[in-house]
């Protein structure tokens, strides 16, 4: 690999409401992070505006700081085809079959790798956290929403951009509409929100997100406990599903609801393996990088498209990733001094 000390690339992680970007050098540490909201509200074509934005902003602080801005990783949500470069749908953004690296890359002239912000995550999980060197993952961020990235004998599974939908597994036929026109997915009982809206209603005392609700069950409250079991019961019936689908050996947890700990994590490997009894029996561990997966997985797809394509045996075949693990650093807004 030459010497990259005065390169680097850029990093964006397109959420609902914000947007995480950051320049990563060759070791893939951050030298600035930015955030920024998404202002979705204002629809799919202003989003695409704000995304540009970022990158421009991002390339000229590169260019500030004496770095050359080789490329851009940006995922995004929803259904993604990475071959394509195409954002195929998004209900949460509202664009449809956009060729959005296309027109990222003609806006600003920055050359663009687009990826899927889950599977992105859970290849970073898997190059510098939680699965390092596992072959058979399954990576589940717990959040606004649920959803999922299979890596199965180390390489992605995409399924045309469509593969890791858990959410929307149907956990109760009878339940609650969800938001994609189905009833009783598991979103509709295991998000943040979810389990914040059912605990006010039942308790009839009002919560502001889970992270109260589960401070009421380590104290034992009982309409916590019920809720929070709930909650436990529809992801567990994904991960048994998940496991004997597609037997991973490790299952990955992230997003807002794994900041639980074991108070959301030992429940769920209890029932977990009380309801397997041939399949293969994965650990179930939190994951390490927290909410700048997404956004240091979008770097290492800029970075591995330049160096060289994952070898043949689904390792990452960027060289950074293999002698170090990284290390996460609080570096909102603030520029390392320029070389």
């Amino acid at each position: 690999m030459p010497d990259r000390d005065n390169e680097c690339v850029i990093a964006l992680d397109v959420g609902g409401t914000g947007m995480k970007g950051a320049l990563l050098d060759c070791r893939l540490q951050p030298l600035l992070t930015q955030r920024r909201p998404t202002h979705r509200a204002a629809g799919p074509e202003a989003v695409v505006a704000h995304m540009a934005a970022a990158l421009e902003s991002l390339a000229k602080q590169a260019s500030a700081m004496g770095l050359t801005a080789l490329r851009a990783g940006v995922v995004v949500p929803g259904i993604v085809d990475e071959d394509s470069a195409r954002a195929v749908y998004s209900g949460n953004i509202g664009w449809r079959d956009l060729p959005l690296g296309a027109i990222l890359e003609q806006r600003t002239g920055i050359p663009v790798t687009l990826g899927h912000d889950v599977r992105a995550g859970a290849h970073a999980e898997r190059v510098l956290g939680a699965a390092r060197a596992a072959r058979d993952v399954l990576f589940v961020p717990i959040g606004t929403g649920v959803s999922a990235a299979v890596i199965s004998d180390g390489r992605p599974l995409r399924g045309g951009g469509f593969a890791g939908e858990l959410g929307h597994i149907v956990v109760d036929a009878n339940g609650a509409e969800c938001v994609c026109g189905g009833r009783g997915c598991v979103e509709t009982v295991a998000t943040a929100a979810a389990i914040a809206t059912a605990f006010t209603v039942r308790s009839g005392r009002p919560v502001e997100g889970a992270d109260e609700v589960a401070a009421l069950v380590a104290q034992r409250d009982p309409h916590a406990l019920t809720v929070w079991n709930r909650a436990v019961d529809a992801l567990v019936t994904a991960f048994t599903t998940a496991v004997t689908l597609l037997a991973p050996g490790l299952i990955v947890v992230g997003g807002g609801l794994a900041e639980a700990g074991d108070l959301l994590l030992d429940p769920i490997r209890t029932r977990l393996a009380e309801r397997l009894t041939f399949q293969r029996r994965p650990r179930l561990v939190r994951a390490e990088l927290g909410d700048q997966a997404g956004c240091l997985g979008a770097g290492l797809l800029a970075w591995e498209h330049m160096i060289e394509p994952t070898d043949d045996t689904g390792e990452s075949a960027f060289p950074a990733t293999r002698s170090r693990s990284w290390t996460a650093r609080a570096t909102r807004d603030e520029p390392r001094p320029s070389r």
